[in-house]
C-alpha cells in the first residue's frame, strides 16, 4: 500500500528492468558525443515523451546532472497545469520503477506542504500522470540511494516563490538537492488543434526555428519569468510552470549559466503532421 504503482511501464517504457537498462545504454551511447561546460550541473530540463520519442534527451540530461553531484534528494517539477490548477505532490511512499522503488524524502514533503498549499496524493490515490514519472527510472538508476520529492505546479507566479522556498528549506534541513524541470515544447497539427503555419516543411521548421527556439532562449538565459510569458502566449511548453520552478530553484542553488544539450521533435523519427519539440538543459 506503501508503493504508488507506475502506469506507463511495460507502453511508454520498458517495465523490465534488464530491457530498461539495455535502453538506457543505447541512449548514452547516442549522447557519447554531447558534453556539457557546465562544471557541475545542478539540474536541468528534460521532456516527458515515451522513451522511443524523447528518452534519450532525458536520459542524457539527467546522466550528466549524476555525474556532477550526488544529492540526498531529486527534485522533481511537472505536470500538465493551467494558472488556477492546485499545486500536487505525493508527501510520503515510494514510487516503483523497473530498478526498484524510489522513496519520498518525507521531511522535505513535510516541511513544503506546511508552508504551502496541496492537493495531497497518496501510493493508491493519484493522477496519472507521464511528465513524472517517465523520469523516475533514470533517477532510480543514476542516483543509486536517493529520495524524491516531486510535485505538479502551475504556471504562476507563487511557484517561482515555491521553488525559492524548496531549495531553503531543503538547505534547513541539512538536505542536498538536484532539481529536475519536466515539459515538452510546443505541440504542434491537427491533433493539437494548433495549425496556424499550416502543413509540411515550412511548418516544422517554424516550430523548430522559431516557436520552440524563443523559449529554449529564455531557458537558457534562466529568465524563468520569460519562460512562463512564452509558455502561456506561444504554447511552446505545455509544462512551462515546471521548467520555470527549476530554472528558479538551479538559480538559488547558484547556477549561473545554463547550456542546450539536446532538441529533437517526434517528427524527426515518425515526420506527419502532428509532432513534439523536445530539449534538454542543463544549468
Amino acid at each position: 500500500m506503501n508503493l504508488r504503482k507506475s502506469v506507463f511501464s511495460g507502453s511508454w517504457y520498458p517495465a523490465d528492468a534488464r530491457a530498461c537498462e539495455d535502453q538506457i545504454k543505447d541512449f548514452l551511447e547516442e549522447g557519447k558525443d554531447r558534453s556539457t561546460s557546465l562544471p557541475g550541473p545542478v539540474g536541468g530540463i528534460v521532456p516527458h515523451a515515451g522513451w522511443y520519442f524523447s528518452g534519450s534527451i532525458a536520459c542524457n540530461v539527467i546522466h550528466q546532472v549524476a555525474k556532477a553531484t550526488t544529492p540526498d534528494v531529486v527534485v522533481v517539477f511537472g505536470m500538465h497545469m493551467h494558472s488556477s490548477s492546485p499545486r500536487v505532490i505525493m508527501p510520503e511512499g515510494e514510487w516503483e520503477t523497473p530498478f526498484g522503488p524510489l522513496a519520498v524524502e518525507t521531511a522535505l514533503a513535510d516541511e513544503i506542504t506546511r508552508q504551502y498549499d496541496f492537493q495531497l496524493e497518496s501510493p493508491t490515490r493519484f493522477n496519472q500522470d507521464n511528465t513524472i514519472e517517465l523520469q523516475m527510472p533514470f533517477i532510480r538508476y543514476f542516483f543509486k540511494d536517493v529520495k524524491v520529492v516531486a510535485m505538479g505546479v502551475p504556471p504562476t507566479q507563487e511557484t517561482l516563490a515555491l521553488a525559492e522556498s524548496v531549495v531553503e528549506i531543503s538547505r534547513n534541513l541539512n538536505l542536498s538537492i538536484a532539481v529536475i524541470g519536466s515539459t515538452d515544447l510546443t505541440h504542434y497539427g491537427p491533433n493539437y488543434g494548433f495549425t496556424s503555419k499550416g502543413h509540411g516543411a515550412k511548418a516544422v521548421d517554424w516550430v523548430r526555428n522559431e516557436n520552440d527556439r524563443s523559449v529554449i532562449d529564455a531557458m537558457i538565459r534562466m529568465d524563468a519569468q520569460a519562460v512562463l510569458r512564452e509558455g502561456q502566449k506561444k504554447s511552446n511548453a505545455c509544462c512551462c510552470g515546471a521548467a520555470a520552478a527549476a530554472i528558479t530553484a538551479g538559480r538559488a542553488l547558484g547556477a549561473e549559466k545554463a547550456e542546450e544539450l539536446i532538441y529533437a521533435t517526434s517528427y524527426d523519427k515518425s515526420p506527419g503532421d502532428s509532432f513534439v519539440g523536445y530539449v534538454g538543459i542543463l544549468f
